[in-house]
């Protein structure tokens, strides 16, 4: 479907009751008062207000601009749509999903390990060498969570999908 509008509007006035005075000026008072009626209305009548006129797609030389459908609306009654090109240009958003699961994992195991070293070291008080072996282990074992277990750590090793 396309719409033209056709006419000259480069000398359009919006007001039209000040285009009429104009006419009335030219033709003089008295020349309008003597005039025959059919003359006024046809230059009334050249003055009208510009009209929207629908021109079929088959007619008009330039391809219809799509952004108007006619349909059927919930009633089953025509109705014109409105195609918004803004819309149909842009892609369906990208829905990503963020998993802290194996980060998560990771953490806990080394905690685990934590308390399992602990248990180890307050069982094994007598032996000096098997304590400062299970110390040493703990220490490696908080080093790298403190170093796993903050926020920085579970954004650059989280997994999108």
């Amino acid at each position: 479907m396309s719409m033209q509008i056709s006419g000259n509007y480069n000398s359009f006035n919006s007001n039209y009751a000040e285009q009429v005075k104009e006419k009335q000026v030219v033709w003089g008072e008295e020349k309008a008062k003597e005039a025959p009626k059919e003359a006024v209305q046809k230059e009334s009548s050249r003055i009208s207000e510009p009209v929207d006129e629908y021109v079929s797609s088959q007619k008009s030389e330039k391809e219809p601009s799509g952004l108007y459908h006619i349909g059927q609306d919930e009633n089953g009654n025509r109705k014109i749509f409105f195609d918004n090109p803004n819309k149909a240009n842009r892609a369906e958003p990208e829905v990503c999903v963020s998993n802290t699961n194996a980060v998560e994992r990771e953490i806990r195991n080394l905690k685990e390990k934590q308390q399992e070293l602990k248990q180890q070291i307050q069982s094994a008080s007598g032996d000096e060498q098997k304590v400062k072996e299970l110390e040493k282990k703990l220490a490696q074992v908080e080093q790298e969570l403190s170093q796993k277990d903050n926020d920085t750590y579970r954004r650059q090793h989280t997994v999108f999908s």
